[in-house]
């Protein structure tokens, strides 16, 4: 078996009316002093990207898609973040999280000797 595949995990939220009323400013200086710091934090381990769906998506407003192969680092960011008002106030509310691996069936026909046919 190959090495230890990344683990991708998407963690869907939707953003509060306390979030939706900071300023654009208030939010990006919010982001640049309180999230960064974490993701920098885990950074060796995690790679966290944040993207915007509310124009796509009725109940999703945003999400993140973090990878990692070291599932305890994950743990930490998710802790740190709950230090913040980003759970806190909240300024956004966990709708869903989701985790896999990529293709993580390849690995397990070559676990059992099946081969792709």
């Amino acid at each position: 078996m190959q090495n230890q595949k990344p683990y991708t995990i998407l963690v869907l939220m939707n953003a509060t009316p306390a979030w939706l009323t900071l300023s654009r400013s208030q939010r990006s200086c919010f982001v640049e002093t309180e999230l960064q710091p974490i993701f920098r934090r885990v950074s060796q381990t995690v790679t966290v990207r944040l993207f915007d769906s509310e124009y796509f998506h009725a109940s999703v407003s945003d999400f993140m898609i973090v990878t990692t192969t070291v599932l305890h680092d994950y743990q930490l960011l998710i802790e740190l973040l709950r230090d913040t008002p980003v759970y806190g106030i909240p300024y956004f509310r966990i709708v869903d999280i989701i985790v896999g691996q990529e293709a993580l069936f390849e690995d397990f026909n070559e676990l059992l000797n099946v081969g792709v046919r």
